[in-house]
């Protein structure tokens, strides 16, 4: 049997017939013209993820009312204007064989671009969960008016060549808001219990259906269950949904969170296993008859063929996976899913760069993503003899791209082990997604013909006899050491050592740093038993947010455990058994004491980049030989480094 059997199989939705049973759902991407317009960037984008070989391919938001834009890079169709641009858009799509819904947004209360101008509308005037601040309360004229624009959208997306629409009614924007009694206070027809706090999203679907046809299809997307305090659940849903059904809804794209959920469930961290949604797709099949898409993490096609071949849910939806590898299902189909790069839910390219850096769509692990106009296809004109010193992820991404240009690339590793300071962090609970990601890279720089020196240190002498014709430097950092008095006692040691297995803890443990690095670190040894376990750090709050979906889950694993977290406190003294600190300016003596453990930071190690300017040799530096920080910088800069490669003149 063909392990890809039900996920393949094509499936026929009114006039729509999808060639297999993958979806790409909605994803920001902040690509759009200033005017809202959709942009060559755009059109980029999309065609990269069309060459997946989906079946169906959704927007991302597009805003159908001037106040309902999410930010002023979002797609927008409240204007004939917008037409031509977004029929460029499935122009791009029917030209890869695959069909494209255009997803209807209205942003509601949950946008600070419409917060800050004041023109943020909500069912009542209830903050905004994420920024805190009032919307105004829509009269039923502006109900009226949102409803018309659904529909004038709706028409305008069928006169562009869309093949559907979906209708964005989850994660909490405009149309939950409607439906969740913690937004919707309203004591009118449209506020109370759950049948009428649904007529607006009803009366959205009639509208809509109204305008478009019986024949063309409509999919609603819903969060199954609120997943917040107070919030509805999925049996408050199964009870609405098929009046959804009846209003208009051909497919239910059964999502769950809203904003606000803990972890920002929406966007679900490594912490939750691929596929660990689908439940709640089965709970709306087992109350409607229309095709349901699942939703929930998925890497891997034919983990969604099982869900398929069970019965949970009639499509699947591979959101960050078409972003990490677009490659994925061809991949799958042809029998070589080794290949393919595996999202490892780390945001830090997609939702948290959309939402906390009011960037563009990046992708941490894949550096052609949201820069297709950039990404160079190559070859060179001119081979150059290229070096890459250090083979973590952004000495690992330069080496495959510059030989994918068809440089001459030699990758120096001091170590045994390729991965770099990533080696480390796959030891972290639920993390060995990292691990597979490091493999998978490493396999693509040998297969792109990369000579590989491990256990091998460039030196002076060795630049001067090799005579390179350019350099990345990708050597990473120093370990900063804690220098205080007693720090060469025998309990002392650094995180790295811990989560490479050199020392076995005990359970009375004081980690010294905060930041990702100490955090991880204590849930390892949590994990493995440890019982008491502190955390000091001078700064007055830990640098790992728990706004971001890992932080979240991680500040929560280390409560639970009983971890104690200290603030504004630094290490004066340590001896055997014991460690005097000063926290806040008061002495406090921590015992017993069997290890402290070191995990302050990386401080950059450069010492090549003083050589490589008094040779004249060109180089880049990349990574943490830069400054330490995250996966998507060294990562960008080492794709940006290899792109950047030119002959010297002259």
């Amino acid at each position: 049997m063909n392990a890809l059997e039900h996920v393949l199989e094509p499936i026929t939705i009114k006039n729509m017939e999808l060639r297999n049973r993958v979806v790409m759902p909605a994803m920001g991407t902040n690509l759009a013209n200033d005017d809202n317009s959709v942009s060559e960037a755009n059109l980029a984008y999309i065609r990269r993820r069309c060459q997946s070989g989906a079946g169906l391919y959704i927007t991302e938001i597009v805003a159908v009312h001037p106040d309902g834009c999410a930010s002023p890079n979002s797609l927008a169709v409240f204007d004939d204007r917008f037409i031509p641009g977004l029929k460029k858009m499935v122009d791009s799509v029917h030209k890869e064989g695959g069909k494209i819904a255009m997803q209807l947004h209205h942003v509601g209360r949950e946008g600070f671009f419409q917060l800050k101008s004041g023109r943020a509308i909500a069912p009542s005037d209830v903050p905004s969960l994420i920024y805190g601040i009032k919307p105004r309360e829509m009269t039923t004229a502006d109900i009226a008016e949102v409803i018309q624009a659904f529909g004038d959208a709706a028409l305008r997306a069928k006169d562009a060549g869309f093949d559907a629409v979906e209708v964005h009614g989850a994660h909490g924007y405009l149309l939950m808001q409607f439906l969740s009694a913690l937004s919707n206070q309203r004591q009118d027809e449209y506020g109370g219990t759950m049948i009428k706090r649904a007529r607006f999203v009803i009366e959205v679907l009639n509208e809509v259906r109204l305008r478009v046809g019986e024949a063309f299809p409509i999919s609603l997307r819903i969060s199954v269950n609120e997943a917040i305090k107070g919030g509805y659940t999925a049996e408050d849903m199964q009870a609405i949904v098929p009046e959804f059904v009846n209003a208009g809804a051909d497919i239910i794209h059964a999502s769950f969170g809203t904003h606000g959920s803990p972890a920002g469930i929406t966007i679900p961290p490594v912490e939750y296993e691929p596929g660990f949604n689908i439940g709640l797709a089965r709970k709306m099949k087992d109350v409607v008859n229309v095709p349901v898409i699942g939703v929930g993490r998925f890497t891997d096609p034919a983990l969604a063929d099982q869900a398929i071949a069970r019965g949970d849910a009639d499509l699947v939806a591979f959101g960050r996976q078409h972003l990490a590898d677009p490659d994925f299902l061809s991949n799958a189909i042809k029998g070589r899913r080794e290949k393919t790069i595996e999202c490892i839910a780390c945001n830090q390219g997609c939702i948290e760069r959309l939402m906390f850096e009011g960037g563009r769509i990046r992708c941490a692990i894949n550096p052609e993503t949201g820069q297709e106009l950039k990404y160079p296809i190559g070859p060179v004109k001119e081979s150059l003899r290229v070096w890459v010193i250090g083979a973590g992820p952004g000495g690992l991404t330069a080496a495959y791209e510059a030989a994918r240009l068809g440089h001459l690339v030699v990758l120096f590793e001091k170590e045994a082990q390729l991965g770099g300071q990533l080696r480390f962090a796959a030891k972290a609970p639920y993390k060995t997604a990292y691990k597979h990601w490091i493999d998978t890279l490493a396999a693509k720089v040998r297969d792109s013909g990369v000579e590989m020196r491990m256990n091998t240190y460039v030196t002076k002498d060795r630049l001067e006899l090799g005579n390179p014709e350019y350099v990345i430097l990708a050597s990473g950092g120093e370990k900063i050491l804690c220098n205080v008095e007693g720090s060469r006692c025998s309990m002392v040691c650094d995180a790295w050592q811990v989560l490479n297995g050199e020392v076995d803890v005990g359970d009375h443990v004081l980690i010294v740093g905060a930041g990702l690095v100490g955090m991880e670190t204590a849930d390892f040894i949590c994990s493995k038993g440890s019982k008491n376990v502190t955390v000091v750090d001078k700064l007055p709050e830990s640098p790992v947010s728990s706004m971001t979906s890992h932080g979240y889950m991680l500040h929560r694993r280390l409560r639970k455990a009983g971890c104690t977290l200290l603030f504004k406190t630094e290490v004066e003294q340590i001896n055997e058994g014991s460690v005097t600190l000063n926290i806040a300016g008061r002495a406090q003596n921590i015992s017993p004491l069997q290890h402290v453990i070191v995990a302050i930071g990386l401080t950059p190690k450069i010492e090549l980049k003083e050589v490589l300017e008094a040779k004249g040799i060109q180089h880049a530096v990349i990574g943490d030989a830069r400054q330490a920080r995250r996966i998507i910088e060294a990562t960008e800069e080492g794709a940006r480094a290899a792109w950047n490669i030119v002959p010297q003149t002259g």
